[in-house]
């Protein structure tokens, strides 16, 4: 389907209005007016790009301004934007691969982590042997906080599995979850052979194109002396400001997400073959038919082939911006489908 806008709660099709439920844009974030309007100045201020290197003698103030405020609500000492999440995995699991033992992935993890190298940590169940390997002492293990088809962060406890001696560096990708939910589930892997690095796309519920990583003040200072990084452009500046000056508009989108999540989890009864929790903005399906029929009473929802390695990923997507009549005719549907 070709359409000729962006497509918030509602989409224009030949010329047809349905209702939207797909997409990532979470918080509502890209077409809210005020917000836009915070870009537009932050546009005139800072341009509508910045082709530079960041080690070029001329710096920009809003890089440090905003990679402080980004580094304080992802949880950690510091953090270095880029110009999209995919750049920023990229970048993280190429310095790891060099730094070192052995590369480990959790299943599903996002193809901007996947290292041809890495090896997967669990196997039929149980922690892979590598993992105990006494030549091997520092590791790297590559996840998603919430995987595609999960609706609740991963369970990473298994890692504390891992003999204490190892110097394990996590590799987490936040692109779902930033800005949804909080950190605090990681609080269980606050030990000291446990390094916690950060990954995400500010595209999804964030609003502005570009990525950033994050992670202790040393990390990051690798990571930025890093010649991929020196060699790139920085990430739009405007955008970085927009992102700054934006924060009460935020908290307010995530308490319309919260209020419309609280909705649907009050009045969804048939749930059997959803995968739903009410924290978390997406419901998933297998049945491809379900998407065909919500298309008959005009409403659209994601439907695509993800990666060469996973099915087709069926979803339904809330986001801040649907009023209660498009929660109750969504609802409607869900509740009469079998």
């Amino acid at each position: 389907m070709i359409v000729n806008e962006f497509p918030d709660r509602k989409i224009i099709i030949e010329g047809v209005e349905y209702l939207y439920f797909g997409g990532t844009n979470y918080l509502g974030m890209s077409t809210n007016i005020e917000f836009q309007n915070i870009l537009f100045e932050s546009i005139k201020k800072w341009g509508t790009s910045y082709g530079s290197s960041r080690n070029s003698n001329i710096k920009l103030s809003i890089y440090e301004t905003a990679e402080k405020l980004l580094a304080k609500n992802i949880g950690t000492e510091a953090s270095l934007t880029v110009s999209s999440g995919m750049l920023a995995g990229k970048l993280v699991v190429e310095h790891l691969s060099k730094t070192t033992d052995a590369m480990f992935h959790f299943a599903d993890a996002h193809p901007a982590l996947m290292n041809p190298p890495s090896l997967p940590i669990i196997i039929n169940g149980e922690l892979n042997t590598k993992l105990f390997d006494e030549n091997i002492s520092t590791i790297s293990v590559l996840t998603d906080a919430v995987p595609s088809q999960y609706v609740e962060p991963i369970d990473l406890s298994i890692l504390l599995s891992i003999p204490k001696e190892k110097k394990i560096n996590l590799v987490i990708d936040e692109s779902n979850s930033i800005g949804i939910l909080g950190f605090e589930w990681q609080n269980l892997l606050k030990k000291e052979n446990i390094n916690i690095i950060k990954i995400a796309s500010l595209g999804k519920a964030i609003g502005i194109t570009g990525g950033v990583i994050a992670g202790n003040y040393s990390f990051i200072s690798e990571i930025r002396n890093q010649s991929c990084f020196i060699g790139a452009s920085g990430m739009n500046p405007a955008f970085l400001e927009t992102y700054c000056n934006a924060q009460y508009i935020y908290l307010l989108q995530k308490q319309k997400l919260q209020q419309n999540l609280d909705y649907i989890n009050i009045h969804f009864k048939n749930r059997e073959k959803f995968t739903f929790h009410p924290d978390f903005p997406v419901i998933y399906f297998d049945d491809t038919d379900f998407s065909k029929k919500l298309l008959e009473n005009k409403i659209i929802t994601t439907s695509f082939k993800y990666t060469n390695a996973s099915g087709k990923l069926n979803r339904i997507v809330i986001t801040a911006n649907h009023k209660n009549e498009d929660l109750e005719q969504l609802i409607v549907q869900l509740n009469s489908l079998f």
